[in-house]
């Protein structure tokens, strides 16, 4: 089992104590980072997010996996902001529960994200912004692939093979071997049913 090490950070000491406590569980390690130990995952309460969240945010060393907000249901924070700052989770004080702020924790130290409903509209047009005025000029995406690199992966994983890929994208067979070849390389792909599973996975298809 994977040890995370977390950081808490709370305005009042009740919450501290109640965090620290419940935290103290196999699988996890509270360090204080105050002491240049570094976090893999930092807890932060707050009574709300806004503007004086985000100065927090800031100031706070940042974790190695991301933060993870508790808060009560006022949110008065930009989205894109919150992203760029680290945090990867956040969990609404009414729905506090110790097996959900551990399963939270194993979420963001996996790289995962987690977010009440409520959010999820805002970050996904916060992300189809990025996309469109950021990543799309550049021929990118959100998964870092070129549009031609996500052209052939999405038909690869279809089942096409590299001559119908060929074909459809109007390029030679060569390519599109060195493009699959890249691919599976960069992306540590074993084969077409993980190219498929990696499809899947970052909404390629």
């Amino acid at each position: 089992m994977r040890l995370v090490r977390v950081a808490v950070h709370a305005e009042d000491p009740l919450s501290f104590l109640g965090l620290t406590g419940a935290l103290q569980k196999p699988g996890t390690k509270l360090v204080d980072v105050a002491l240049g130990t570094e976090a893999d995952v930092t807890v932060v309460s707050v009574p709300q997010v806004g503007a004086a969240t985000m100065e927090l945010l800031r100031n706070l060393a940042k974790p190695a996996c991301g933060f993870l907000l508790i808060s009560g249901d006022t949110w008065n924070a930009d989205y894109s902001e919150t992203a760029e700052l680290g945090v990867r989770a956040v969990l609404r004080r009414v729905e506090f529960t110790q097996e959900r702020l551990l399963e939270a924790v194993e979420l963001v130290a996996e790289g995962q994200a987690c977010f009440p409903a409520a959010l999820q509209s805002g970050l996904l047009d916060y992300v189809s912004r990025v996309q469109r005025d950021v990543l799309a000029p550049r021929g990118l995406s959100a998964s870092g692939l070129s549009k031609r690199e996500a052209d052939v992966l999405r038909m690869a994983a279809d089942g096409y093979s590299n001559a119908e890929i060929s074909k459809k994208l109007q390029c030679s067979e060569r390519t599109v071997k060195t493009v699959f070849s890249g691919l599976m390389k960069r992306l540590r792909l074993r084969n077409r049913t993980h190219v498929a599973a990696y499809a899947i996975r970052e909404g390629l298809i």
